[in-house]
């Protein structure tokens, strides 16, 4: 069963109806029995990040967060991604889940179109079991102001937007995050959702 972390911070329907258009159990949850017993778990996010940290705190989920994500597969989408670091400057200093080494600020590219909407090439950085069947030409749906800054062997794939944008990461162990949308990213994204899903 995939846990999908219910702490209010929007597009939980959206990965869950991909999980289930993929024949996978789901379930959206603030549970921590839940998260326990998952075989993998899944952290979505819309918003800002002060916020949605407060959201996730107050869920007390935090804690069981971060020791499920030493044992077993998890995935931060889009915001969720940008909680999984040490950081983020996005309004105010506000410290994340420190997953993966690394801090978000603001995309700060002259004369870009911020946020960042719309469909972008994935270029791989280093081999990672998410992108297991999928071709060189691969594209997918990004929405975001803020982008992560983290280490080379971190950056798992990065679009080009201005500057390097970051699209995967990777702990090397445990934990990935997603800043674009699989569940909106059409066959690539589900590819993407259906290797994450078959982790072990």
């Amino acid at each position: 069963m995939i846990a999908i972390i219910d702490y209010g911070a929007g597009n939980i329907f959206s990965v869950k109806n991909a999980l289930d258009y993929l024949g996978y159990e789901s379930r959206l949850t603030d549970k921590r029995e839940d998260l326990e017993n998952a075989d993998s778990i899944i952290l979505p996010g819309v918003g800002a990040f002060p916020w949605a940290m407060n959201m996730l705190s107050a869920s007390g989920l935090v804690d069981t967060i971060k020791e499920q994500a030493k044992i077993k597969p998890f995935l931060g989408i889009c915001l969720g991604m940008q909680l999984l670091f040490e950081k983020s400057y996005e309004f105010e200093e506000c410290s994340g889940l420190s997953l993966i080494n690394g801090y978000v600020d603001k995309i700060n590219e002259p004369d870009l179109v911020i946020p960042h909407m719309g469909w972008n090439k994935l270029e791989y950085n280093h081999n990672c079991p998410l992108f297991d069947g999928l071709g060189n030409d691969e594209y997918v749906y990004f929405v975001h102001s803020y982008k992560v800054f983290t280490d080379d062997k971190t950056l798992t794939a990065f679009c080009t937007y201005g500057g390097k944008v970051p699209a995967v990461v990777s702990d090397g162990r445990y934990v990935y995050g997603c800043q674009f949308h699989p569940e909106k990213s059409g066959k690539t994204g589900l590819k993407i959702l259906e290797n994450f899903v078959s982790l072990k």
